[in-house]
């Protein structure tokens, strides 16, 4: 299960507002599954400014990140959401080089705002799914006290009943895959 992985897109990016906290919803590209990843407000904007299409007046870390890469002919093959371990999710930067594959650790935030710009696929491994990915309308619960109890579809962990309670609560528009 730990080599399956599973297209994803980035859905949005949004401010929970009892927290105030920074998220990135990123979207499985083949259902309505969706993973929830609490990020920086820096890399909260570089995220959303990119999807926007907005280009900074000088070229901030990201943008020049990309731009080295470019120039030194260096192409961001994926980025893959690979692990979840203590409530800190953990990515993997694939970069192609030459006839190389390059495989770099990297913050979930930072490889997003690479892929955005760079145009990289988004993966996420089965296993995070399994741990954080939520359903919108999925009814999740333990009956026995367990806190990783598989109850059909998804897994059931409390620490992540934020994010579960974060994305049931999107408005989600099923025709044009955004939020209203």
């Amino acid at each position: 299960m730990a080599d399956e992985l599973t297209e994803m897109v980035v859905e949005s990016v949004r401010v929970h507002g009892p927290s105030g906290r920074h998220v990135v919803i990123l979207k499985d590209a083949e259902q309505e599954r969706y993973l929830p990843i609490w990020i920086g407000p820096w890399e909260a904007s570089a995220i959303a400014a990119s999807l926007q299409g907005l280009t900074p007046e000088r070229p901030l870390t990201h943008d020049l990140f990309a731009s080295v890469l470019e120039e030194l002919g260096v192409r961001v093959e994926r980025v893959v959401i690979a692990e979840l371990a203590d409530e800190t999710f953990r990515a993997r930067l694939h970069l192609a080089w030459q006839e190389r594959t390059i495989e770099i650790d990297s913050r979930p935030s930072d490889a997003l705002a690479l892929a955005v710009r760079a145009g990289g696929t988004i993966f996420a491994a089965a296993d995070v799914l399994a741990q954080a990915g939520v359903q919108p309308g999925t009814t999740v619960g333990s009956s026995s006290g367990n806190p990783l109890e598989t109850t059909g579809e998804t897994v059931v962990d409390p620490r992540l009943d934020v994010f579960r309670d974060f994305v049931n609560s999107l408005d989600v528009d099923l025709e044009g895959g955004r939020d209203r």
